[in-house]
């Protein structure tokens, strides 16, 4: 088993996944837009931009996301993206760079369990624990 973390966003995919692949390298394997699928004709064309499917390979880990379509947008609740790193200055890093434009709801310091840990919500509203094994 395999397990994809899929965010969802409000017409900021594709600029969220660029963003993602600049802070956490990989490669954007599919960028689908609902108006290049063949869920066109079903889709009003205010939504025709939007990103229908996206992944970002990391070695073996995948993250999937996709815009809903205008008005269906809800901010995400109970739930968090964890990225555990090995070295607390690449961490530290990923904290900052994924902070630019979010909010800081725990600065990235050390802890009793880790040598570095924070948590932030990102400028599209995608929620992360970064974490130093």
């Amino acid at each position: 088993m395999r397990i994809t973390p899929h965010l969802s966003f409000d017409g900021k995919c594709e600029e969220a996944f660029l963003e993602y692949q600049r802070i956490l390298g990989g490669k954007i394997a599919t960028m689908l837009k609902y108006g290049d699928s063949p869920m066109a004709k079903e889709v009003a064309p205010d939504s025709h931009n939007r990103i229908i499917h996206a992944t970002l390979q990391i070695n073996d880990f995948t993250l999937a996301g996709a815009d809903t379509l205008h008005g269906e947008y809800k901010k995400p609740q109970g739930v968090f993206v964890i990225l555990n790193f090995p070295e607390q200055l690449v961490a530290k890093k990923i904290f900052d760079s994924l902070s630019v434009g979010g909010e800081v709801y725990l600065p990235f310091e050390e802890t009793f369990w880790s040598a570095g840990y924070g948590i932030l919500v990102d400028r599209f509203g995608v929620p992360w624990k970064i974490n130093c094994d």
